[in-house]
């Protein structure tokens, strides 16, 4: 198969130096990583209006339009307040952004790369796979900046926050790989460059099945860490429906907003809002604290992407797919999040939890064990008087618990072997007190080197971060330089045959037999991973 290598963007106007890679071939499926899964879908829009010619849809009758979106949250009435989310940094962990049309006016940057890819320098910060560039585009997506006239215009592509910074953190591999490792220092690394542009939110579209209590888990003490340093987390509740009463993790721990996903049917009123079946339900003592639009949502693809190759109908027009998840929520809530703190900059995370809470809109369909306190709207969040009391403090955990316990039933996989035990992904002992301490102390990365190793660049260069070589580090046999280990995602232009377990992606974490028709619709793609 022909290695594609096509610019994307308009001429003369690509800030940033993209390539866009085509996959082709049989799926590699080298993890059974936990990434919190969108779900591509065919044709579910609601009224089949005539759609506008530069879209590919109607933005007013199409209900996961974000124009539609936007007004049903409040957004609009915020742009009209003038705020669009300017001066605000929102770090995007995810599977890297591609310069698509919509993501190439200069609001994006490079983050470090910590992904198996970042070895690759034609994949480094690249999104190969398609789900950090579909998640950027409702966050931050843009024709170009605007003005908060425009940015109300339907027959241009807006994002929730359309003037926030995005930093592209890139952690998923080209197939979606990455272990809660790579997750972990990606956090780590966020609060400690906060201050380079001013990263007041971290969208997190991931999650894992582990039933280790966020008092002891290293994820959530990482979060935990963020939301203590003034980063708002935003983290996908999961989309494992019915099948479990607990979130994935990291969206269980009470110190991040967990997001799950609300069918609004394209109307502004919540009375008749729904949550969709696969939205992850909780408990009694911890469930979603909201929900956002996440079904049928419409953002930007990337061409002979692995999603969009596998998931042709989910295609509209020739720039955007629809997609549904608690991904998709979780990022409509991370711009909304960015309106409410350039309004108040001063709103500590657990207020800005607390304001989204006590003003979203409650509905009658379901409880709060599935919609939490209701659909988000942050103008009337902007409007509301601040309440500047905190979350009790009793909860803080500890993050000595075990990394391995951390992944749950998700691990990497590089060809000869899965990544297993109290190791990291260089296999090097994971000592979970040696961590607890440097993350608490702020010293857990030091220029470009996490833990000890070096990962990645020192410092930003030309408004971009540098990746570095891994050198030899290795779990098995096999190093990070070798031919076996590249070849496991996209090599000389296609996927490798290599399956993990003998199977497909699953439904709730990419480990069993095929992917749930409840999640990438065409029941090729799936659920709790990548939410």
């Amino acid at each position: 198969m022909d290695h594609i290598r096509t610019s994307v963007g308009t001429p003369g106007q690509q800030p940033r130096t993209r390539r866009r890679f085509g996959v082709r071939g049989t799926a590699a499926a080298i993890a059974t990583s936990a990434l919190a899964a969108a779900v591509l879908t065919a044709g579910t829009g609601t009224a089949q209006a005539a759609p506008d010619a530069g879209l590919g849809y109607d933005p007013v009758a199409d209900k996961g339009s974000l124009h539609n979106i936007a007004e049903v949250i409040g957004a609009h009435a915020s742009y009209r307040a003038g705020y669009t989310g300017k001066g605000i940094g929102i770090a995007l962990i995810d599977t890297g952004v591609t310069n698509v049309p919509g993501l190439h006016s200069g609001n994006v940057v490079d983050g470090a790369d910590l992904s198996f890819d970042s070895q690759d320098p034609e994949l480094a910060h690249l999104d190969a796979y398609g789900h950090g560039t579909h998640l950027a585009s409702i966050i931050a997506g843009r024709e170009a900046a605007g003005t908060t006239q425009n940015y109300q215009d339907p027959k241009r592509f807006t994002g929730i926050a359309p003037d926030a910074t995005l930093v592209d953190v890139k952690v998923g591999a080209s197939d979606g790989a990455v272990d809660v490792t790579q997750v972990i220092a990606a956090i780590n690394w966020v609060v400690e460059h906060r201050n380079d542009h001013n990263i007041r939110v971290i969208n997190l579209s991931y999650g894992t099945d582990s039933t280790q209590p966020s008092s002891v888990d290293p994820l959530a003490f990482a979060v935990e860490n963020a939301w203590r340093n003034g980063v708002v987390v935003v983290v996908a509740g999961g989309n494992d429906g019915q099948s479990q009463l607990t979130l994935a993790n990291p969206a269980s721990d009470p110190y991040v907003l967990a997001v799950g996903a609300v069918d609004t049917k394209g109307t502004t009123s919540a009375v008749d809002d729904t949550v969709p079946e696969w939205s992850t339900r909780g408990s009694n003592t911890r469930h979603v604290d909201v929900v956002a639009p996440g079904v049928s949502v419409l953002g930007t693809r990337v061409p002979n992407g692995y999603a969009d190759e596998r998931n042709p109908t989910a295609r509209v027009g020739d720039r955007f797919a629809k997609a549904s998840g608690t991904s998709q929520a979780a990022a409509v809530a991370s711009g909304a999040v960015a309106l409410l703190l350039q309004q108040n900059p001063t709103l500590t995370p657990d207020q800005v939890k607390r304001q989204l809470m006590s003003t979203a809109m409650a509905f009658s369909s379901t409880d709060s064990k599935y919609r939490g306190n209701g659909t988000i709207n942050v103008r009337t969040a902007q409007t509301k008087p601040v309440n500047k009391s905190g979350q009790s403090g009793q909860f803080w955990g500890s993050g000595t618990g075990s990394i391995e316990a951390a992944r749950g039933t998700s691990h990497v996989h590089d060809g000869a072997a899965p990544l297993q035990g109290e190791v990291d992904i260089f296999g090097n002992a994971w000592d979970p007190q040696a961590y607890a301490a440097a993350v608490a102390a702020g010293t857990i990365w030091d220029g470009g080197t996490w833990r000890g190793v070096q990962l990645t660049g020192a410092a930003w260069e030309s408004g971009a971060w540098p990746t570095v070589d891994w050198g030899q580090g290795t779990w098995t046999a096999r190093t990070w330089r070798t031919d076996e280990w590249t070849a496991r995602t996209w090599r000389e232009g296609a996927w490798v045959a290599r399956t993990w377990r003998e199977g497909d992606w699953s439904a709730r974490t990419w480990r069993d037999e095929a992917w749930s028709a409840r999640t990438w619709r065409t029941a090729d793609f799936a659920g709790t991973g990548w939410v």
